[in-house]
């Protein structure tokens, strides 16, 4: 039986990756942060069937010891100060997460055990403003938030450790995926939940900022098959992970007030609160790589995505949670 440690299990990708490993029969350890108010809603339903220890990122001490005592064939590393906003708010905590956190981790591989197989979360955000449409794994990075050049330094001090100490560290650059499971201040799942409200008469209007950005959406849980996959090779190598279509953040709304059969335009605010200090550009993946090497594909549709949250949170809201 493979044993595969997972930082981050309680955020939404962690969750759904361990539905994945569970189901191939692994055994699933994962990291989380003491805190006094402990979140566990999204591995609720699998707490009897992963074993959970307490190491934090700011402490290299703590990560030595996680990984002595479990010894992983695997290790994803998914922990990161993850919300975009927040990085702006909080740029040099974001920078000991999102960036130093991840040599903190690689380190204690390093020490440990060269021999496990390592999975960095790196992101689209790192292309930031585009040098080309699509994005590829040769696409040059140019970040426009904290979060986002945090996440380069993640992607290239991972990238370093793999050709310095031949440990078998993949990198995958994953576009935005997005599920049911997705935290309520991320912008699809703001509005899925907004819909939700507004459906049920809990709400009367949802207050957003651009809505001309765009992204590249997908599910979330075909992008941990993805994660998954990267480490079955015979070599490690860093793959672009996304849907290969763009939608605005219109769009989005536009699909999701459809599904409740709601005119969004009576509901939708705009709030200049919710912009951000620098935008990114049209982000979208070249996932090509993936497909060839991997055998790696989307299987849920952006329509079937807006679907799947919205009907959701209208379910949630109405069991009063």
């Amino acid at each position: 039986m493979k044993k595969a440690l997972i930082t981050g299990i309680t955020g939404q990708d962690g969750s759904y990756l361990a539905d994945l490993l569970l189901d191939k029969g692994y055994e699933v350890h994962g990291m989380v942060r003491r805190s006094s108010t402990e979140n566990f809603e999204r591995i609720a339903h699998i707490t009897d069937r992963v074993t959970l220890h307490q190491a934090d990122l700011l402490d290299e001490l703590s990560l030595i010891n996680l990984v002595k005592l479990v010894r992983p064939d695997e290790l994803y590393n998914l922990a990161a100060m993850s919300f975009v906003p927040t990085s702006w708010v909080q740029p040099v905590l974001t920078g000991e997460f999102t960036a130093i956190g991840v040599t903190r981790v690689l380190e204690a591989v390093r020490l440990v055990d060269p021999d496990i197989r390592f999975y960095q979360a790196s992101s689209s955000e790192m292309f930031g403003k585009v040098r080309e449409i699509p994005q590829n794994e040769k696409t040059p990075f140019h970040p426009r938030s904290p979060y986002g050049v945090a996440k380069v330094y993640g992607h290239m001090i991972t990238v370093n450790y793999r050709e310095s100490y031949n440990i078998f560290a993949c990198a995958g650059i994953l576009f935005n995926h997005e599920s049911p499971r997705r935290g309520r201040e991320f912008v699809t799942r703001k509005i899925s939940d907004g819909v939700a409200r507004i459906k049920l008469g809990l709400s009367n209007e949802l207050r957003l900022g651009n809505l001309d950005a765009e992204r590249d959406w997908g599910f979330a849980g075909d992008y941990v098959q993805a994660m998954w996959l990267m480490l079955q090779q015979d070599e490690p190598d860093d793959f672009v992970i996304g849907a290969e279509k763009t939608h605005s953040v219109r769009h989005f709304v536009e699909s999701a007030f459809a599904v409740a059969d709601l005119d969004w335009q009576k509901y939708v605010v705009a709030d200049e609160r919710f912009l951000r200090p620098a935008e990114v550009d049209s982000l979208i993946a070249d996932a090509s790589k993936a497909h060839k090497e991997l055998g790696w594909k989307a299987e849920v549709s952006f329509d079937q995505l807006v679907e799947m949250m919205v009907k959701a949170d209208i379910d949630r809201l109405k069991k009063g949670a």
